[in-house]
């Protein structure tokens, strides 16, 4: 053995130069593997999506708000609204049961780039106080129990997430976002819903204590 070593230490020094150079590959790989993943944690977003309800001496509000709590842009690829489970490209049914003289407003959602930080609501109604009870606001706001909103995003490196639901649920990670055609926001404007005499303002409409 060491005859054969003292005559092919040539061999020997190919097969340390060999796995020197599968040593450095492979640090060279989880360099760039660690960096990858550093990019993408850079560059974070975490879509969450709540319903509020505001009172003020003044005005009664409730809509919904959609905030960017990551720490890298979202960019928002489309949007899903479904009632009682079924897709909607309207939100008639929830304006319909709402007390009447509301004010909306809105802001669409698919194609946005929300910022870290950034809030944006994509409906808003809002009433003078004395014209609402609190039990018609309640009232409204259990309606939301009906709808799910889906909205899915991605990171400027098209890494996927899904966000649903009203109240923070947790996003889920997806290959690519779907379209699912027109923002149901961007439609709100596009005439007025009679609103039903036969519901939430049928609620006790006695004054309450504002909140």
């Amino acid at each position: 053995m060491l005859r054969w070593l003292q005559h092919n230490h040539q061999a020997l020094t190919a097969v340390g130069a060999m796995l020197v150079g599968v040593a450095a590959l492979f640090v060279a790989w989880d360099q760039a593997r660690v960096m990858r993943a550093q990019q993408h944690g850079a560059v974070y977003p975490v879509v969450q999506v709540d319903g509020f309800v505001s009172n003020t001496p003044t005005t009664a509000a409730m809509g919904i708000r959609v905030a960017n709590n990551g720490v890298g842009p979202a960019l928002i690829r489309s949007v899903q609204v479904n009632y009682l489970g079924e897709p909607r490209q309207d939100l008639d049914p929830y304006r319909a049961v709402l007390p009447s003289g509301y004010e909306l407003s809105w802001a669409g959602l698919t194609g946005r780039a929300l910022a870290p930080g950034e809030t944006v609501e994509p409906i808003r109604f809002s009433w003078s106080r004395e014209d609402v009870s609190g039990a018609q606001m309640r009232a409204a706001a259990d309606e939301w129990d009906n709808w799910t909103l889906t909205i899915c995003y991605c990171s400027v490196f098209d890494r996927c997430w899904l966000s649903s639901a009203l109240g923070g649920a947790a996003a889920e990670p997806v290959a690519q976002c779907e379209a699912t055609g027109e923002d149901v926001f961007e439609q709100l404007g596009q005439g007025p819903v009679v609103p039903d005499e036969t519901s939430l303002q049928s609620a006790d409409s006695s004054p309450e204590d504002e909140q």
